[in-house]
């Protein structure tokens, strides 16, 4: 099952657009978890003594998100470039699934090790501008997917200077689109 975890807010959401481009690509079943629309716990100390007492007991079902992540063969994140980063909901999102004994496991030296099930994660974003320093958005979420989940084939997808006075955003769009069809459709 491929999963796509959808982080964009717009009804007109460029980042949104793209994804499904790669989706429609890639050609697979997936379900889709708008994260926007979720209500997640709030990550406080109630929120970690519960999540601790679930894992402790090994009740893994209770965490859901968490198991649908590490459960999922493919995995497809969209979110636009906001303030040199993602949207907060992802970074919430993110709490809810770093779970020990379900996306990741330590090692008797201390070193995560993933237990994720996803062969490869898609990251699509879109840019207003051209500045895009990977480090803060796509490079979190890499590092995470390589270090802690364990998923190695981790795919950057962007569009970027779609805001800036005189861009010809449609164009930079499909542009984008080809690229994505181009790269990532299944051999035939």
């Amino acid at each position: 099952m491929l999963l796509f975890v959808n982080a964009c807010t717009r009804k007109n959401s460029r980042t949104k657009r793209l994804a499904d481009c790669l989706l429609k690509t890639l050609g697979l079943p997936y379900e889709e978890l708008k994260i926007t629309e979720c209500e997640f716990d709030r990550a406080d100390e109630n929120f970690l003594s519960k999540r601790d007492e679930i894992l402790k007991q090994g009740d893994f079902e209770k965490l859901k998100y968490a198991k649908q992540f590490a459960e999922a063969d493919k995995i497809v994140i969209a979110a636009p470039f906001w303030d040199l980063s993602f949207p907060a909901v992802l970074k919430t999102y993110i709490e809810q699934i770093n779970a020990v004994g379900i996306t990741f496991r330590y090692t008797p030296q201390g070193i995560p090790e993933g237990l994720c099930r996803a062969d490869r994660l898609y990251y699509v974003t879109t840019i207003g501008g051209d500045f895009f320093p990977e480090i803060y958005g796509f490079g979190y979420i890499k590092a995470l997917a390589e270090n802690f989940y364990g998923i190695k084939d981790v795919e950057l997808i962007k569009a970027s200077g779609l805001d800036i006075e005189g861009a010809d955003t449609e164009k930079i769009l499909l542009d984008c689109e080809k690229d994505i069809i181009r790269r990532f459709q299944p051999n035939k």
